[in-house]
């Protein structure tokens, strides 16, 4: 049986190797802990040694077969929570991740099986990202970043790649919302900042750091 912090820790794991497309370094597990090297070296060991993760000092560090399944178990229980708590309780989807963050440690997995039923089987979480299959299988997207946008392009806003409070509610003060239809009106090419023209007719001004967040279709 896994601690919640080891779970987090394979969840991580997971989502640095996705985001990278490798191994995942001790030094970007600690900063995105905000642990010391040396307390995440010693929970890797941990969980080499219950055989989750491959791991040798100094090569970085990678899921095993079991140690992703379970990571995916994490993530789809998350995400289902997600999804709870924004269309059932109403929360806002700048509300609900540290809430889901509690939650996704509940193991249950009848209740995780009802929970889907009654949401409908749902495939996304109120931030666009997919949730894996009961089988454990982690569905493709092919979304494009709004970034990559060339001008003249129509798009739908999909997903979001940052969900920080902060920047969640500057998506809806922007009115950026998900399903919404963007046109890339302008790119700046000093800054890589974007001029879009959303679903209502307003045009808002993107930073760069912002569409680099927003995925599309």
């Amino acid at each position: 049986m896994q601690s919640f912090t080891e779970e987090n820790y394979l969840k991580m794991i997971y989502s640095l190797a996705n985001r990278r497309q490798g191994e995942v370094s001790t030094n970007a597990l600690a900063e995105m802990t905000a642990t010391k090297a040396a307390s995440v070296t010693d929970m890797l060991r941990k969980l080499a040694d219950k055989q989750l993760i491959h791991y040798k000092k100094y090569q970085g560090v990678r899921l095993t077969e079991e140690g992703e399944r379970l990571a995916l178990q994490v993530i789809r229980r998350h995400r289902l929570w997600e999804v709870f708590l924004v269309q059932k309780l109403g929360f806002g989807w700048d509300e609900v991740h540290d809430i889901a963050e509690e939650l996704e440690h509940i193991r249950s997995e009848d209740l995780v099986a009802r929970l889907d039923t009654y949401l409908g089987c749902p495939q996304f979480d109120p931030h666009g990202d997919p949730i894996p299959t009961p089988a454990g299988q982690m569905p493709e997207t092919g979304y494009r970043k709004l970034s990559e946008v060339e001008m003249g392009e129509d798009v739908c806003l999909m997903a979001v790649l940052e969900h920080s409070p902060e920047f969640l509610k500057h998506l809806d003060h922007s009115n950026l919302t998900l399903g919404c239809i963007v046109t890339v009106n302008q790119i700046n090419v000093f800054d890589k900042s974007v001029l879009v023209q959303i679903t209502s007719g307003q045009t808002v001004f993107v930073s760069h750091e912002v569409a680099k967040n927003l995925l599309v279709n």
